[in-house]
């Protein structure tokens, strides 16, 4: 099969297009037939060894997957060879960007149908981030204010729409390449970062501020006094103390994205259902990936996009 592979980590140049031997599914997996691979910014960490996940070289990165069940491990049930499902793999393992990949059964679901199968893969991890983030680190409930800063990428298109159908107010910080897109996600407030400060946009105190930009420690402490008391701070950027304000009981949570089957189907059903939006900036052949990884090292890549493995 082909695949996209490091055998040594570094810079975009060490990913090589390569045919690699066919997986076989031990007890408990599953292998796919790859429909999709979504490329995200940890696999640039990865393949550049800047993160702390213990792969074995040569790895195949990509752990965001969608496609087809091919073949079945000894013990599967639930889960027929046919089914085209979505998942979020586990990150020391070789990954979907290959035509086929071996999955545990218990981290693929039920893809959904209301979409192209290949665009699924751009649900899993960034849709769990936004879900986590809210509603178990963030405790969100309707009524309440959330302020998203960073609402313009990926996992803050999800978290707006999220929010907004959950009952919430949603304020969301946006560059004017993705206002738009923000809007449509359904935020009631859209404050453009790159012409107002957020110190001065945000009037009314906030109950959960989620942030996912890059940002600067200092900068991160200079948002806290627009949580009301009692209200958490929630970040995905593991890379900066998420601060906190124990005087006004406000928490520091910092998110980092767990596998959970329940919630991943509960966010395929609400794409089925046209409440919660997959949104694809770029479907890309699986030969091209080493050079997505290269526009993202140069900070050119705006959006999901989504590597597709050739057919057999």
């Amino acid at each position: 099969m082909k695949a996209v592979r490091f055998h040594e980590t570094g810079g975009p140049e060490v990913l090589r297009y390569e045919d690699v031997e066919e997986p076989v599914p031990g007890a408990g997996e599953v292998r796919l037939r790859v429909a999709g691979s979504a490329f995200n910014p940890a696999d640039g960490g990865m393949r550049g060894g800047f993160l702390p996940i213990p792969v074995t070289l040569p790895h195949i990165p990509g752990y965001d997957v969608s496609g087809t069940v091919d073949a079945l491990g000894e013990g599967v049930e639930g889960l027929a060879v046919g089914d085209e499902v979505v998942g979020f793999l586990p990150m020391a393992a070789d990954g979907s960007a290959a035509q086929y990949v071996v999955a545990p059964a218990e981290a693929v679901v039920k893809a959904p149908t209301r979409i192209p199968l290949a665009d699924a893969a751009g649900l899993p991890s960034v849709g769990l981030t936004a879900f986590q983030a809210l509603f178990e680190a963030g405790e969100l409930q309707p009524g309440q204010r959330v302020l998203i800063n960073g609402a313009g990428g990926p996992v803050g298109g999800y978290a707006a729409q999220l929010a907004k159908r959950a009952g919430a107010y949603v304020i969301a910080t946006a560059s004017p390449r993705s206002g738009e897109v923000v809007e449509a996600a359904g935020a009631d407030e859209i404050v453009d970062h790159t012409a107002t400060s957020l110190l001065d946009a945000v009037t009314e105190p906030v109950d959960v501020l989620l942030n996912l930009a890059p940002i600067t420690a200092e900068g991160f402490v200079a948002l806290v006094p627009l949580v009301r008391d009692g209200g958490v701070v929630v970040s995905t950027t593991p890379t900066v103390p998420t601060p906190g304000d124990d005087e006004r009981k406000v928490r520091a949570a910092t998110i980092f994205v767990h596998p959970d089957a329940d919630a991943l189907s509960h966010l395929v059903a609400l794409v089925d259902s046209g409440e919660l939006r997959v949104e694809i900036a770029r479907r890309v052949p699986l030969s091209e990936l080493p050079a997505i990884h290269e526009q993202a090292e140069a900070r050119q890549v705006h959006g999901k996009v989504v590597a597709i493995p050739p057919v057999d």
